[in-house]
């Protein structure tokens, strides 16, 4: 089984798509999925190329479900080696190709086991990376009318020692969020300033201001990282005093709540800088990532399912920096995250020689098999 799984990892690792083209990903998800064992339900199209496979044991007991997502990154790959992408400019750098692999990788134990009640539903779910696939799926009334009692999922983690199970209460990740700012002033020839209106001054002032809100020890309530991404202030022609500027910034907080506090700040901030300099804005938000607030019970399970296969349980002190869309399943319903270590010499997430180590296929589906049968027996 091993030797499969290994040669599945690699075949999706070869064909990365980037998020919402996900279409071959899913054929070979359901193809893979079929040969071994069908399940008695597809749900196909979901939230954009998102499938699901559910495998029915009776109309009564829990619904348990078990997520992996399908996208790639648009990162050029470094690695040399014999499976390497084939698609220009795109490759699996975050490990969804694993985590794709485990999830599928269920199949097998699910063929040999029979429970007496319940269902289990293995969800693919597409466009992780920019934070729009979860909302759609939840959005979905096949989703709805499924009603998944606990959600599972898990992403590995570079850094961490390899097998090692990150169990974090409270919120797994952080809740992120981009916004683009477009200011326009009024032209000038560069030797008379005056007589337009440059937004330069507003620019520094701006990102002055909001380095002021940076709150960057993990252990407090309001912990608040705002990243300054892309800044573009007129053109490289001399003679002119320009008119327009555009501001990136990605920020993240622990909760949803002081998110939405910190949005207010940067809001008001910027209408107080654009009337202080005579400057019309735009203001954009995108690509939110709602933090996954793990449930305490769920947890507990994730817990037990690592004692009883002897894996190293870290408890982690603060959630995870990083973004990720599993937050909207939280919102109403019971889930749960866990860190997997992928080896504390492996490259971090999102760097181009980063490649998931295919020692921790068993370890994923150790634990999702655990969890299933506790919950479901």
């Amino acid at each position: 089984m091993n030797d499969i799984l290994e040669s599945f990892r690699k075949e999706l690792h070869q064909y990365p798509e980037l998020s919402g083209r996900e279409k071959e990903t899913a054929l070979r998800v359901k193809s893979f999925i079929t040969k071994i064992h069908p399940p008695d339900e597809w749900i196909e199209g979901i939230g954009g190329q998102g499938i699901i496979a559910i495998y029915s044991f009776s109309e009564d007991g829990p619904v348990v479900m078990i997520r992996s997502e399908l996208d790639a990154l648009p990162i050029d790959e470094t690695n040399r080696f014999t499976y390497q992408s084939k698609n220009v400019g795109v490759a699996h750098k975050c490990g969804h190709d694993g985590h794709m692999t485990m999830v599928a990788g269920l199949v097998f134990s699910i063929k040999k086991t029979s429970y007496s009640n319940g269902k289990i539903a293995l969800l693919f779910q597409p466009s992780e990376e920019n934070g729009k696939g979860a909302l759609r799926v939840c959005e979905d009334q096949r989703f709805k009318n499924l009603k998944p009692d606990y959600i599972f999922a898990l992403h590995n983690i570079p850094g961490l020692p390899l097998h090692s199970i990150s169990i974090v209460r409270s919120f797994f990740s952080a809740t992120v969020q981009s916004f683009s700012i477009h200011l326009q002033g009024r032209e000038s020839h560069a030797a008379e300033p005056d007589k337009g209106v440059n937004p330069a001054l507003s620019v520094s002032k701006f990102v002055s201001g909001l380095d002021l809100l940076n709150v960057t020890d993990p252990m407090s309530k309001v912990y608040s990282v705002l990243t300054p991404i892309h800044i573009l202030l007129g053109s490289k022609d001399y003679g002119i005093s320009p008119s327009n500027a555009e501001i990136h910034y990605t920020i993240r907080t622990w909760s949803v709540a002081h998110m939405k506090e910190l949005k207010s700040k940067i809001e008001s901030l910027i209408k107080d800088l654009c009337a202080e300099g005579s400057l019309s804005f735009d203001l954009n938000w995108f690509e939110y990532f709602p933090s996954a607030e793990n449930d305490d019970e769920l947890n507990d399970i994730i817990e037990e399912v690592a004692h009883f296969n002897n894996y190293n349980i870290q408890f982690e002190k603060h959630p995870f920096k990083f973004g990720e869309d599993f937050g909207w399943y939280s919102m109403g319903r019971r889930v749960a995250m866990f860190g997997l270590g992928a080896g504390e010499k492996t490259p971090a997430l999102h760097h181009a020689d980063y490649d998931f180590p295919d020692e921790l296929l068993e370890t994923g589906i150790q634990m999702f098999n655990g969890i299933i049968e506790t919950v479901l027996n």
